[in-house]
């Protein structure tokens, strides 16, 4: 049995995965950012 094909399949799971928690994380970033410069403007 080729093991190629699974570990391919392996390194695309972590790139997405990876892309998405990066996602993810830059959004919450954004939100938490928003969220103190309305609370420093009052």
């Amino acid at each position: 049995m080729n093991p190629w094909p699974f570990v391919t399949a392996a390194y695309a799971v972590t790139i997405v995965s990876t892309a998405l928690l990066i996602l993810w994380s830059w959004r919450a970033m954004r939100r938490a950012e928003a969220a103190a410069d309305t609370f420093k403007s009052k």
